[in-house]
């Protein structure tokens, strides 16, 4: 019986390979090469490298920028470690001061409790030795009689107190004027007899914490002419102020008296002031003397010896005190 051959494929398989890969190969270099215009290609790669250029260059910039933060950063960590270390410092001190303040206050409060004490001792004995009926006839503070309802201060504005003692006459002002919590009248002048505030010249100023803070404040920049004498002051004061009933009190504050007599200027103000030993006086004088003229050391001028001696004596006769400071400070 005679075979029959099978029909044979059109195409075989390795023809469609070869032909698949002859397609493929076509289509890659279609895709690898440069398609369009080649100026246009170029120009498209030049902005690429450069911007690239650019984007390197800016990330130098901040690499570098970063150091510099860095660096500072590492300074503020070092500023922010001494800075602890100093709040802890200032922290053991204010501990340590808080609880001496704290121990201060109970001595003081230990010493107030005797002090207390001390005087209620003091007083049964003063009652059991003067009787029930027995009245302290003075009112001193600090030794100054303080039952003035009027105060005139009349102060040195010579050159040597302005520059070597008015802060000190400030603080003394202030020390006065709180020994008279509230009087019925101030007046301010200088040892010329040349008042402070030009608008109450020759009347007396109303007593208020605001008019206390004024002469305070005036006090800084007032420097009239003086001569260094407070006789022209203490006369004004009394020629001007005292009226029958009112209980004045002034106050001289000075360094130095450059007059010729101290016995001339003891009978003048003891005649207008009629005092008599401190009976039936006009006013109260009062002085502080602030030692300008005492060299560490030295001998005190002329001058300042005799305005003591001066204010010593009329303080006597006019029934006032008079200090001498030891100190400016």
């Amino acid at each position: 019986m005679r075979k029959q051959r099978r029909a044979l494929p059109e195409a075989s398989l390795s023809f469609l390979d070869v032909i698949s890969c002859g397609f493929g190969a076509i289509v890659l270099l279609l895709v690898i090469a440069r398609v369009g215009d080649p100026s246009a290609l170029e120009e498209a790669e030049n902005q690429l490298l450069g911007s690239v250029k650019d984007y390197q260059e800016r990330l130098f910039e901040i690499r570098g920028e970063s150091v510099v933060l860095d660096e500072r950063l590492k300074s503020r960590k070092e500023q922010l470690s001494e800075l602890t270390e100093r709040v802890a410092r200032l922290k053991a001190k204010l501990a340590s001061v808080s609880k001496q303040s704290n121990q201060l206050s109970q001595s003081q409060s230990r010493e107030k409790e005797q002090l207390q004490l001390v005087l209620q001792v003091l007083s049964e004995e003063m009652q059991r030795l003067l009787g029930p009926e027995f009245l302290q006839q003075n009112q001193l503070v600090g030794g100054i009689p303080a039952d003035s309802d009027y105060i005139i201060f009349v102060i040195d504005t010579s050159g040597s107190m302005q520059v070597a003692a008015w802060e000190k006459v400030k603080k003394e002002m202030l020390n006065i004027l709180d020994i008279y919590p509230e009087v019925k009248g101030i007046q301010v002048l200088n040892d010329m007899g040349q008042y402070m505030f030009v608008n109450y010249a020759k009347k007396w100023m109303s007593d208020s914490p605001e008019m206390r803070k004024n002469i305070i404040s005036k006090l800084a920049n007032w420097a009239p002419f003086s001569n260094s004498s407070p006789v022209e002051g203490i006369n004004a004061a009394i020629q001007t102020f005292y009226k029958p009933g009112r209980k004045i009190s002034i106050y001289t504050l000075g360094d130095d008296y450059q007059g010729r007599s101290i016995r001339n200027v003891v009978k003048a103000v003891d005649k207008l002031n009629k005092a008599h030993r401190g009976a039936d006086r006009l006013v109260r004088i009062h002085a502080i003397g602030f030692p300008v003229h005492f060299p560490p050391g030295g001998t005190p001028s002329a001058s300042a010896i005799k305005f003591a001696a001066l204010m010593r004596e009329l303080s006597y006769n006019n029934g006032g005190t008079f200090i001498g400071l030891n100190s400016l400070n």
